[in-house]
């Protein structure tokens, strides 16, 4: 039986955000320096998408990376920014400021669109970019009393590197294979991270805790996301991601006991409600055009 695009792309999108949901408690349970986890978090899954593309494609690797050409290379530029800067964001506030900041990107998406791809957004965009605009400011001024707000701004510059790559993508060519390039970035990641750790090592809970956390919250659904929207619009690959920003903290708070402030928590739900109306919006005209 053959099984319909959109089903393939909904299990994929599905499937990724569910190995995604404990990412940043296991960020949270490590033990090592966050060089040391950008590091792992860079090598592991290049070594796993890596042998698992040389059995998959063989020759066809180095070519796909070839015809990415820039749009490629920009891909790479801001996976590594999301990646380097999501883990010192998580290590630098609550857990659920970091995704509430990295949901973010959708909207901001759209923003970069208008202003480089000249796509003017509808009615019902500009609306939401104003209200989640409003959930942010009113987040972060609670996080200049807390004294977090490095980690908001660290959040917010991975959105707008989110952003960044799914406008790189949009303006290339749909066909395009872009796991390579993001494998090529993993790789780089790690080889920054080595400029600045002095040690290796890892013991005790980590032993587990990391290489769980780079080949499943990693590598896995890195592969899985880029491969979604080849199936399904980019307004339902939002609404799956926002079961992450629903589950992230709720892990976080089920384990460690960390609980958001009733700013964030208030804030958060706007966002999510907005992004996740203005997607359903997107999604219902979508089908209706089809």
């Amino acid at each position: 039986m053959k099984i319909s695009d959109q089903k393939k792309g909904t299990l994929f999108a599905f499937t990724a955000i569910m190995f995604i949901t404990p990412d940043s408690l296991l960020i949270r349970l490590s033990n090592v320096h966050s060089w040391n986890l950008i590091f792992y978090r860079g090598f592991i899954p290049f070594f796993v998408v890596f042998v698992s593309l040389i059995i998959i494609q063989k020759s066809k690797l180095f070519s796909s990376l070839k015809e990415n050409g820039w749009h490629g290379l920009g891909y790479i530029c801001t996976f590594i920014v999301t990646n380097i800067l999501f883990v010192y964001s998580i290590e630098n506030t609550n857990v659920a400021n970091t995704l509430v900041m990295v949901s973010l990107a959708p909207m901001l998406s759209a923003l970069i669109s208008f202003i480089f791809l000249k796509e003017l957004p509808d009615k019902k965009t500009w609306i939401a970019i104003i209200i989640t605009t409003i959930a942010v400011i009113y987040i972060f001024i609670d996080s200049f009393e807390k004294g977090d707000v490095k980690g908001n701004i660290y959040g917010f510059i991975c959105a707008l590197g989110l952003a960044a790559g799914a406008v790189i993508i949009r303006a290339g060519k749909k066909s395009a294979n872009l796991i390579p390039s993001a494998m090529i970035a993993k790789l780089i990641i790690a080889l920054i991270a080595l400029f600045f750790i002095d040690d290796l090592t890892i013991k005790g809970n980590d032993l587990l805790i990391i290489p769980a956390m780079c080949v499943f919250c990693v590598a896995i659904p890195f592969v899985l996301i880029t491969l979604a929207p080849r199936y399904i619009t980019a307004s339902e690959v939002n609404l799956f991601f926002l079961l992450e920003t629903v589950l992230g903290p709720f892990w976080v708070w089920l384990v460690i006991k960390e609980q958001p402030s009733i700013e964030t928590i208030t804030g958060g739900i706007i966002i999510i409600l907005t992004i996740a109306i203005h997607s359903f919006l997107a999604l219902k005209k979508n089908i209706i055009k089809n």
